[in-house]
C-alpha cells in the first residue's frame, strides 16, 4: 500500500520538499530509504561529478604518454590514456580491500580512489576524436561532447548520429552541414536556427518545421522563400539575400542581433516542448510516457528527475543515462544499468551500487575500473554467499552513519567544482563552494596575452581569409583567452561562407547555453489575451517572450 505524501526538510539546502506517495513505493521496490536532499540539490550533487568540457595536458600514468584528460595534473589520482586503461597490463582487482566497519564507508571509497587508476576520458569506439569526452561511435570529433554516432563535428555539445556541425548544441537524426544550431532535428545545411525541424537552408530562424529556405523568421511551418517571415518568390527570396554579405564578421553581427530581437520580441513561445508524449511535465521531452520533471529526454517510461538523458524505464534522479538503462536510481554519465544505484560512468552494468568507472559487470558493491567482473566489494572478489552476506552488513553500516541512499557527496568528487556542469547549470561562489567542504580548481586551462594577430587586423570578409591564419594565435573578444583557427574549421568556414568567429570556444558555448532554457519550472498563465489557462513552464515570469498555453500556440501557428 503507498505511503501517504510527506514533506521532509532538505538537508543541504534546508528547504521544504515533497515525497509523493508513488516515490515511497519505488523506493521500497529498490530497498533504499527516502533521500535526505530535494530534488534540485541531488541534481546539483549529480552535477558536480560531471567534468564534462574542462581539459588538461597530463601523462598517463602507465606508459608516461603525454594525454588530454578531465583531471588535472595536480589531482592526486592515477590516470591511465585509453589504451591503457582498456588493456590488459593491469589488474584492477590488486587494489581489492577489506572493509573496516570502524569507519565510514565515503571515507574508505575515498581512499581507494585515490588507488585505482581512472580512465583519462569517457569515449569508446571513436576514430581521431582524442578530444572528445562523454563519447561514443564519432569519427573526426574535436572539442565536442555528448556526442554518439558522429562524423566531422567540431565545438559541439550533445550531437546524436548527425555529420559536419560545428558549434551546435543539441542536434538529433541526421542532421548535418549545420552551423550554430540548437534544438534541430533533421536538418541540413542551415545556420543559426533554434527548434528547427527537416528545415533546409534556413539561416537565422526560430520554430520552424518543414521549411526550405527561409530568412530571419520564425513559427513557420511548410513554407519555402520566407524572408522576416514574409512570403516572396523565389526569385525576389533570392534577391533579397544577395543584399546581405553573408561572408562579413560585421554583416554577421548585425543579423545575429536582428535574430535575438526576432526571438524574444516578434515570436510566439510554446509554453512547454513536449512532443508524442502521455503524463510527462517538464520540459524538452520526446516520445516519453509518466516521465515527471524531465529535461532534455526522450523515449522515457516511468520514471521521475531525470535531465539529459535517453531511453529509459522505471527509474528515478538519473542525469546524462541511457539506452536501456532501468530500475535505477541516482546515477550519472552510465548507460545500460539494471537494478542500480548510486554509480558514476558506469556502462552495462546489472545489481551494482557504489560503483566508478566499471563495464561489463554485476553485483559489485564500492568498486572502481572493475571490467567484467562480479561479487566485488571494494575491488576485492568474493564468492557469491559471502559478497550477499557482507553487502547486507555494510549496508546497515552506511545506514547507521546516514550513507546509505544518498549518491557520493561532491566533497570526494575525483574532480573540482567550477570544472564540472555545476558551474554552468547552478553556478555558486568559490567561497560557497569551499565552505560546503566542496573542491575549488584555481587552475583552470587557458593562455592569455600570447595573440600574435590582433582581432581587428583580421579581414572582416572570409573570402580574404588566408591559410596563414592557420598560425595565428587569436584572443577572445569577451575572456581574452588564446585560441586558434585550425586546419577543418578553416576549410568549414570557407566552404558554409562563415566568417572568423571573434569569441573562443568556451565563450562561443556559454552563448549558446544562454539561450536554452533552464531546467526548472514556473507557474504562469498564458500570454494570449482573453485565454485564462495556466501551466508549468520553464519560462521564467521575469523573461520578456511571449508565452502561450498549447491550445493557443496551435491556434496561432498551424
Amino acid at each position: 500500500m503507498s505511503q501517504q505524501q510527506k514533506n521532509k526538510n532538505c538537508q543541504n539546502c534546508k528547504k521544504d520538499f515533497t515525497i509523493e506517495p508513488e516515490d515511497f513505493d519505488f523506493y521500497e521496490k529498490i530497498k533504499v530509504p527516502p533521500p535526505l536532499w530535494c530534488p534540485n540539490c541531488r541534481q546539483q550533487r549529480r552535477y558536480a561529478w560531471r567534468n564534462e568540457r574542462t581539459l588538461y595536458r597530463r601523462d598517463c600514468d602507465l606508459c608516461n604518454k603525454s594525454i588530454v584528460t578531465v583531471y588535472s595534473p595536480n589531482k592526486l589520482l592515477k590516470v591511465y590514456c585509453l589504451k591503457c586503461w582498456w588493456g590488459d597490463n593491469w589488474d584492477p582487482a590488486v587494489y581489492g580491500r577489506d572493509f573496516d566497519f570502524s569507519r565510514s564507508f565515503f571515507e574508505q571509497y575515498h581512499e581507494l580512489q585515490l588507488e585505482v587508476p581512472r580512465v583519462a576520458l569517457l569515449s569508446k569506439n571513436s576514430i581521431n576524436s582524442d578530444y572528445a569526452n562523454h563519447s561514443g561511435d564519432d569519427k573526426n570529433a574535436y572539442l565536442s561532447f555528448s556526442c554518439f554516432n558522429t562524423e566531422d563535428v567540431l565545438y559541439s555539445t550533445w550531437i546524436m548520429k548527425s555529420r559536419n556541425c560545428m558549434d551546435c548544441s543539441y542536434i538529433y537524426d541526421s542532421g548535418e552541414k549545420l552551423y550554430e544550431c540548437i534544438d534541430s532535428r533533421k536538418s541540413y545545411q542551415c545556420q543559426f536556427g533554434f527548434l528547427l525541424e527537416n528545415c533546409v537552408n534556413c539561416y537565422y530562424c526560430y520554430d520552424c518545421r518543414n521549411c526550405n529556405d527561409c530568412f530571419l523568421s520564425s513559427n513557420l511551418r511548410n513554407k519555402k522563400y520566407v524572408f522576416k517571415n514574409k512570403q516572396y518568390s523565389r526569385e525576389a527570396y533570392l534577391e533579397k539575400i544577395k543584399e546581405y554579405n553573408l561572408g562579413s564578421y560585421n554583416v554577421r553581427e548585425k543579423l545575429k542581433q536582428e535574430f535575438f530581437d526576432l526571438m524574444i520580441k516578434d515570436s510566439i513561445h510554446r509554453y512547454v516542448i513536449s512532443e508524442r508524449n502521455i503524463n510527462c511535465t517538464g520540459n524538452m521531452i520526446f516520445n516519453s510516457k509518466n516521465s515527471i520533471n524531465s529535461f532534455d529526454v526522450e523515449m522515457l517510461e516511468d520514471t521521475k528527475n531525470i535531465y539529459a538523458s535517453v531511453s529509459l524505464k522505471s527509474s528515478m534522479d538519473l542525469y546524462h543515462v541511457g539506452w536501456g538503462t532501468e530500475l535505477s536510481y541516482e546515477i550519472h554519465g552510465c548507460k545500460g544499468l539494471y537494478n542500480s544505484k548510486f554509480c558514476h560512468l558506469c556502462y552495462d552494468n546489472r545489481d551494482i551500487e557504489y560503483s566508478d568507472s566499471c563495464q561489463n559487470c554485476q553485483n559489485l558493491f564500492g568498486c572502481i575500473s572493475i571490467k567484467k567482473g562480479e561479487y566485488m566489494i571494494f575491488n576485492k572478489k568474493y564468492s557469491k554467499e559471502e559478497y550477499l552476506e557482507l553487502k547486507e552488513k555494510i549496508i546497515e553500516h552506511m545506514k547507521k552513519t546516514g550513507e546509505y541512499g544518498e549518491f557520493f557527496p561532491p566533497s570526494i568528487s575525483p574532480v573540482c567544482y567550477n570544472e564540472t556542469q555545476g558551474n554552468y547549470y547552478m553556478p555558486e561562489e568559490k567561497e560557497t563552494i569551499l565552505s560546503r567542504g566542496w573542491k575549488w580548481e584555481d587552475k583552470i586551462p587557458g593562455i592569455f596575452g600570447k595573440e600574435t594577430v590582433k582581432l581587428e587586423n583580421i579581414p572582416d570578409d572570409i573570402k580574404d581569409i588566408n591559410d596563414e591564419i592557420l598560425m595565428a594565435v587569436l584572443a577572445c573578444d569577451k575572456c581574452k583567452k588564446n585560441y586558434n583557427i585550425t586546419k577543418d574549421e578553416l576549410a568549414f568556414y570557407k566552404k558554409e561562407n562563415i566568417p572568423l568567429p571573434h569569441f573562443c570556444p568556451e565563450c562561443r558555448y556559454k552563448k549558446r547555453f544562454a539561450i536554452r532554457l533552464p531546467r526548472k519550472l514556473w507557474h504562469r498563465k498564458c500570454m494570449k489575451e482573453g485565454c485564462s489557462n495556466e501551466f508549468e513552464t520553464s519560462y521564467s515570469p521575469d523573461r520578456k517572450e511571449i508565452i502561450y498555453c498549447e491550445s493557443c500556440y496551435n491556434k496561432e501557428i498551424y
